[in-house]
């Protein structure tokens, strides 16, 4: 059997894609401001010249062993403005979307309408029952996509991680299939 290619969306303005090394340059310049790298907690800071090479190498085979989805979020004429993926536990039909996109490009709703493409995708083509998305309480945009995603939330883990140095409160947003 071929191993699973990643899988392409377009949406009414954006294609989300299966990264290539040679963006790993504006991986690195997006990603890699405090801006963005801040309000993650897998995003390293400062972002040394390798990471997003070795970061993107990983895509085809943790889609391939059906561990997670990560596609590029692009936009003519900016090209890659930021990131969407779909973190994947076929055992409980679970997954967790996960998002950024570079500080040049906040505000214009390409979190939201990425997120949603791939909530589609994840409840019809992969058969999840639940998808849920998290986001440190002091990120509030990130918040407001959930909202506008109409996810339910459904509470907040105090200090639930330890990320540079402090503690950080997380707040818990998912989707039922049945919630469609």
């Amino acid at each position: 059997m071929e191993p699973a290619s990643l899988p392409e969306f377009t949406t009414p303005r954006l294609v989300l894609r299966p990264y290539a090394l040679i963006d790993a340059a504006v991986v690195q310049r997006l990603a890699g401001v405090p801006e963005v790298a801040l309000t993650t907690k897998s995003i390293p800071h400062p972002y040394e010249d390798g990471m997003a090479e070795e970061w993107i190498s990983t895509h085809q085979s943790s889609w391939e062993k059906r561990e997670s989805l990560t596609l590029a979020i692009t936009h003519e004429p900016d090209g890659v403005v930021g990131t969407v993926s779909l973190h994947l536990n076929f055992v409980h039909q679970r997954g967790e979307l996960g998002y950024w996109v570079g500080f040049p490009h906040w505000s214009r709703g390409y979190a939201t309408e990425a997120s949603a493409a791939l909530l589609d995708y994840g409840f019809v083509e992969l058969g999840l029952h639940r998808i849920q998305a998290r986001h440190m309480t002091r990120n509030r945009a990130s918040g407001r996509v959930m909202q506008k995603l109409g996810m339910t939330f459904e509470g907040v883990h105090r200090h639930h991680m330890f990320v540079r140095g402090q503690h950080e409160d997380i707040a818990m947003y998912a989707m039922l299939r049945s919630d469609r």
